[in-house]
């Protein structure tokens, strides 16, 4: 499994509660492009409609040595996903109040998958709190060594 693009700021800035993997679909070379680590997610997230997935302001650099057609670079991306899933997670954001958040891309059997993740958005104490964790886990390891 081969990591393309992460969504850095997802454990930073949510508590994630449940992972799904969906299947993506790319028009003409940006396949190409992402194979080149010409994707990021740091700004994106997943919108739900009726029966469809979208991933909105995703970034996939156009391909360089393309001649004709090139998609445009933010353009909304259909996830792939099962109805059952679809109808799991319209269900958990309309009670719930969660939100679904792209955590990482990544390549398994030459397909492109995109992990997507319900998450609920932390408060700035959780986030500080979590920094401090982080500090004291680093100062114990330094004192290992």
């Amino acid at each position: 499994m081969k990591v393309v693009a992460s969504n850095k700021f997802a454990n930073f800035n949510y508590f994630l509660l449940e992972t799904f993997e969906a299947g993506i679909i790319l028009k003409g070379c940006e396949i190409k492009s992402i194979r080149q680590n010409g994707m990021t997610l740091n700004e994106s997230f997943v919108l739900l409609s009726k029966n469809k997935v979208f991933l909105k302001n995703c970034f996939v650099k156009p391909y360089q040595t393309v001649n004709g057609f090139s998609p445009e670079a933010t353009r909304d991306r259909e996830l792939l996903l099962n109805k059952t899933e679809i109808l799991k997670l319209k269900e958990k954001v309309e009670k719930q109040g969660l939100t679904i958040i792209p955590v990482k891309a990544y390549f398994k059997n030459e397909r492109l998958k995109i992990e997507i993740a319900l998450a609920k958005g932390k408060k700035l104490y959780n986030k500080k709190q979590d920094l401090k964790e982080r500090d004291i886990m680093r100062e114990q390891e330094r004192n290992l060594f």
